[in-house]
């Protein structure tokens, strides 16, 4: 009976919710970075292409970092990774909103440092640390749960920043912004690291080591394929969150139809997380992220080449929100399904650095093409081609549980 009841303790609750209060707050506020755009370029004379550099490296720093605190958490505890990297991010905003925060200054500040802080903060180590609280049955629904909190940043934080920016400018703005962070800080201390038991010690096979485990991940087809795939995730949400602003701007629509659209993603992410994370409890995870980048690229395909509207946006956000961040959920699970949970966090990392990789050519590429060709159509039309290539690529993926002989020491 015990195994069938969700939540088994306090600390896996307790986890639970310390993993949503910090998603909530950091990626609530990666994704409004795109509404800054006008008054960086005015304020700051950041040109889009500089712009669309400094998210690519805060992307690009986030994959980086996320392996290397998914190591320092599977080793002495997600909440000490999360707690330094709240630190990290809160240096990064204060920098940009205080200064030096022009030339190399703001591709430091919004780039360097606000991505180093994203790769603890964001995603790979609180969802893989509330992972190890539940078991292989309830994972998804568990990481999918802790997923769609960031939906409610996504859903508030795009309006309270457009009604910011409006009433009391771009430093005030992210001077709230170290307010936000001081929540997700005081959140990190409760991201209770699972005690070790016996049947952990079994599941996880203890006496692997820590380089034996990253050989087995990259010599299993499944894994690499998991990598090549995500990377097509980072580069789909981060062309949309960095410049449907310029390419709404662009099409004539009114400024408040980015931050609407980004609000929608964010309320109907968490219908999408959530339906996934219990989908991936009864189907094949590989079988739904197939499914998944399949109707990412129809989505995409009608919103570029139906004619622009307030109502072909809103369906866009709606639509394009349902598939987010459930990507997250199978990810992570097929993940933990393979190879265990003992160094979850480590592994997830380095599948979430081909995101964040993908996230850096989607931020830069939707720069470049603008200011090259006047236009973004290019970088939609890679984001396509890429979807079809990450439907087929997770086809061939075995999700049965690795089987390894037990080490002697």
């Amino acid at each position: 009976m015990m195994e069938k009841k969700f939540i088994q303790n306090r600390i896996a609750l307790i986890a639970l919710l310390s993993a949503c209060s910090i998603i909530l707050v950091s990626m609530g506020l990666r994704q409004t970075f795109g509404l800054f755009f006008n008054v960086f370029e005015e304020a700051l004379l950041v040109s889009r292409t500089e712009f669309g550099l400094a998210i690519g490296i805060q992307m690009f720093m986030w994959g980086l970092t996320a392996p290397l605190f998914g190591i320092l958490a599977d080793k002495f505890g997600g909440n000490k990774a999360v707690f330094i990297g709240f630190i990290i991010f809160a240096f990064g905003i204060y920098f940009l909103y205080s200064g030096p925060n022009t030339g190399i200054f703001f591709q430091l500040s919004l780039g360097l440092l606000i991505g180093t802080a994203l790769g603890a903060t964001a995603m790979s180590v609180p969802v893989s640390e509330v992972g190890k609280h539940f078991s292989n049955e309830q994972r998804t629904l568990a990481t999918g749960i802790v997923t769609a909190s960031a939906s409610i940043g996504y859903f508030l934080t795009p309006l309270f920043t457009k009604f910011s920016l409006i009433e009391f400018g771009w430093e005030n703005t992210l001077l709230y912004y170290l307010y936000f962070i001081l929540f997700g800080l005081i959140a990190s201390i409760f991201l209770i690291p699972k005690q070790k038991t016996q049947s952990s010690i079994s599941e996880n096979n203890d006496n692997q080591k820590f380089f034996e485990a990253i050989k087995e991940a990259f010599s299993h087809k499944g894994y690499l394929l998991l990598v090549a795939g995500f990377f097509v995730c980072g580069f789909q949400i981060t062309l949309v969150a960095t410049h449907i602003p310029g390419y709404m701007q662009e099409k004539g629509l009114s400024d408040w139809s980015a931050p609407i659209i980004l609000a929608l993603i964010g309320f109907f992410n968490i219908i999408g997380t959530l339906g996934m994370g219990y989908l991936g409890t009864k189907y094949s995870k590989k079988i739904l992220l197939s499914l998944l980048y399949f109707f990412r690229a129809i989505i995409i395909s009608l919103f570029i080449f139906l004619p622009i509207s307030n109502l072909t946006s809103i369906l866009f956000g709606i639509t394009f929100g349902m598939l987010w961040l459930s990507t997250v959920p199978p990810t992570n699970g097929i993940v933990a399904q393979i190879f265990g949970t003992k160094y979850l966090s480590t592994l997830f990392g380095i599948v979430f650095f081909s995101h964040q990789i993908g996230s850096f050519f989607g931020a830069y590429l939707g720069g470049y093409f603008y200011d090259l060709h006047g236009s973004y159509d290019y970088a939609w039309y890679i984001s396509i081609l890429l979807s079809i290539f990450a439907t087929l690529v997770h086809l061939p993926i075995d999700e049965n549980r690795l089987e390894r002989s037990q080490v002697i020491t």
